[in-house]
């Protein structure tokens, strides 16, 4: 399913781009818009200005929750214990281990194909 490739795509946009915390990346926009960009822009801004980047790379394995011909709801269960906050000395932000988030998605289907329309994610212990 397209819309299930390209949630995958935009999770390898947004590790790509968090490696060095770029909210001007070029690639944020190839698989996600409106309030998903804008909530990936946020995250980076914030990295920015705290000083870190990840590393690593989220796992995600999302299941889809309703669809139609133009729109994908899904639910995902993001394991991040591999995609951590290093500061720029390349020490970790801190001693949280990562973990598992419940995240919430709509792939939309437009005149530039399939992207990431929103996005919610929850907090660490969520799922």
């Amino acid at each position: 399913m397209e819309a299930l490739a390209t949630y995958r795509a935009m999770w390898r946009d947004l590790t790509e781009a968090s490696a060095t915390s770029d909210v001007a990346s070029p690639v944020l926009d190839d698989h996600a818009a409106d309030g998903a960009l804008e909530l990936m822009k946020y995250g980076l801004r914030k990295a920015e200005k705290d000083k870190v980047v990840s590393k690593g790379a989220p796992r995600v394995n999302p299941k889809v929750i309703r669809a139609t011909s133009q729109e994908v709801v899904l639910r995902d269960c993001v394991d991040d214990r591999h995609w951590l906050q290093y500061k720029l000395n390349g020490e970790l932000k801190n001693k949280v281990p990562g973990g598992h988030f419940r995240a919430d998605a709509t792939v939309r289907h437009g005149e530039g194909g399939w992207k990431v329309a929103d996005l919610y994610m929850h907090e660490t212990g969520s799922c």
